[in-house]
């Protein structure tokens, strides 16, 4: 009796060992398909540093990067974007700036950022590679064999376009509207550029939707902070709407597991400033730092006795916006926890 007492133990401890390798096993088949890679492209909502410091960005002038790394290190905020906090919802690197690939080659198996910040899926005012060539370098990269088509396939793309095509388009013509066919032509080119992105062999592709420019301190500093431009709202929705038919359109064509997700920044930034205890912020629409009068900037200083010519708020974990454009990084990480809400980070993953 004992000893089928005995072999009844093992085999249950032998069926334990059996389940928990299968366990195991599984737990690594899953990990191998996670991505590996992140690659960027696009402006400075993604830009983790293309700048050279011998730019003029504001992103390379203090206070920029205080709250993270501590210094101005080529991010458009006071500290980490979302180019960061995506990198690590996948569980990889924050991708290195693509011109910085020599500095620190190590660094390049977890992917690179293309993205400059002020550019658009055309060119803009801003001298500097718009999306195109952006992809061009990462073609490059693959014909230099840099990644391999396994690489590819097992990696993410973000591509950010949040209006800088806009922006140059109103300054260009000193118009306050822009035309039907044009905000065409920037989705096209948008759903284009992700099309060559997949065709280059990443399969999982992220974009970023308009955030709602009507509430961007930029337009809301004429009502002191407090009120959302509706008109310039309804035209970022239009938008966001050409661009998730644009991509359901390319996911029917391409007939695969590839994924084109979009990502909700309208209403992700809308949930944070309309509820804003909730993120423990208070005065969403404020920008934390502001030029001292309407000739200066974030950053500025007084070009004879370098004086500062911006204030910094008390606390910028406290507020949404950085900068009249940009969040702050508390306020990237809450539109991130409320990306996380909805199923379109999860289609990222596996």
């Amino acid at each position: 009796m004992a000893s089928l007492l005995l072999s009844l133990s093992l085999l249950r401890l032998l069926s334990l060992i059996i389940i928990s390798a299968r366990l195991v096993l599984e737990a690594e088949a899953c990990n191998l398909q996670n991505p590996t890679k992140l690659f960027v492209f696009g402006d400075s909502y993604v830009d983790t540093g293309n700048f050279g410091r011998d730019r003029v960005a504001s992103s390379w002038k203090q206070p920029y990067g205080i709250t993270f790394p501590g210094e101005p290190a080529g991010r458009f905020s006071d500290g980490r974007v979302l180019t960061d906090f995506l990198a690590k919802y996948l569980g990889v690197r924050s991708p290195m700036p693509y011109r910085m690939r020599n500095l620190t080659p190590q660094y390049v198996k977890y992917g690179v950022n293309f993205a400059y910040g002020g550019t658009g899926v055309f060119n803009t005012s801003f001298p500097y590679p718009n999306m195109t060539l952006q992809i061009d370098f990462f073609q490059s990269l693959i014909a230099d064999r840099v990644y391999s088509s396994a690489d590819l396939s097992n990696s993410v793309a973000l591509v950010s376009v949040v209006g800088n095509d806009y922006t140059f388009y109103l300054q260009q013509y000193r118009t306050t509207e822009v035309a039907p066919e044009f905000m065409a032509s920037v989705v096209k080119q948008t759903v284009k550029n992700v099309a060559r992105i997949h065709r280059l062999g990443v399969k999982k592709i992220a974009v970023n939707g308009l955030q709602p420019v009507g509430c961007l301190p930029k337009t809301t500093a004429s009502s002191s902070f407090s009120l959302c431009n509706s008109t310039h709202n309804t035209f970022a929705r239009h938008h966001n709407t050409l661009l998730s038919q644009g991509l359901a359109r390319l996911k029917e064509k391409a007939n695969d597991n590839s994924s084109f997700v979009v990502l909700d920044l309208f209403h992700s930034f809308m949930s944070v400033l309309n509820h804003p205890s909730t993120y423990n912020m208070k005065n969403p629409f404020k920008p934390c730092c502001v030029g001292m009068g309407s000739q200066y900037d974030c950053g500025s200083v007084d070009n004879k006795t370098l004086a500062k010519k911006y204030r910094v708020c008390d606390d910028p974990r406290s507020a949404f916006f950085w900068d009249l454009v940009h969040p702050t990084q508390a306020g990237w990480h809450a539109v991130y926890n409320n990306l996380r809400s909805t199923n379109a980070l999860q289609q990222l993953l596996h």
